[in-house]
């Protein structure tokens, strides 16, 4: 194999790239930085979309069950309740002919009737004077029958509650208080619950604390104690 000989001063030179060149590389790699930081940019933004997407999703969750306890808060308003500001608390042995069923208040037997509950109905002057005592009478419609007598017995409270049937009323149950009278759509009805804590010995009782036992079970004459 032939050698050629170089003579000295003659090796080639390294070339280096033309000024225009150098510019396009440079602009090249320009170019890749910046699809590298669009698609950083785009990442970023994605992931704090879908961030932000999880937050707004839980927010009307909560939002959305707020509304649903704000709506069951409404269904135990007591915006309904009737209040009867004219009520005698006059005595008579005599039977009332009163101007509501059941009667809210007015004139009444001297005897009280004893908190409880009672399968039959009960004369409303004795009741009555036990609603001034600061008890709730809880009537149901008589041809509902036990069942909704167990219903109701199982809420409410062990005192200064009275519970009977009534013959013809315009709803499944009806609430009453000295004053104050709300009709409700049955033993369910969560706004039961709320009557009776705020009319329970409340402060439109005339006779706060006074006895609702040692009195009668509803079999005295009327005249009783006259």
């Amino acid at each position: 194999m032939d050698c050629i000989i170089v003579p000295p001063g003659t090796e080639p030179k390294e070339v280096m790239p033309k000024r225009s060149e150098r510019s396009d590389r440079v602009a090249a790699l320009e170019q890749v930085r910046r699809e590298t930081a669009r698609r950083e940019r785009t990442r970023t933004a994605f992931m704090y979309g879908s961030f932000g997407l999880v937050i707004l999703l839980l927010v009307g969750a909560v939002a959305v069950e707020l509304r649903g306890r704000n709506r069951g808060a409404g269904s135990s308003s007591l915006s309904q309740v009737k209040t009867y500001r004219e009520v005698s608390q006059q005595h008579t042995p005599k039977a009332v002919d009163y101007s509501q069923a059941p009667p809210a208040g007015g004139p009444h037997n001297p005897i009280w009737l004893n908190c409880g509950d009672y399968s039959q109905p009960v004369p409303n002057e004795n009741a009555v004077h036990s609603m001034e005592h600061g008890a709730v009478w809880v009537t149901y419609r008589q041809s509902l029958g036990r069942q909704v007598f167990a219903q109701l017995r199982a809420t409410l409270p062990d005192t200064y509650v009275v519970l009977s049937p009534m013959a013809d009323l315009k709803t499944p149950v009806v609430a009453t208080a000295w004053g104050k009278q709300l009709a409700l759509s049955g033993p369910k009805d969560p706004r039961l619950a709320a009557f009776i804590r705020k009319y329970r010995q409340g402060p439109q009782t005339p006779e706060q604390g006074a006895a609702c036992t040692g009195g009668t079970d509803g079999s005295l004459p009327l005249n009783t104690g006259s």
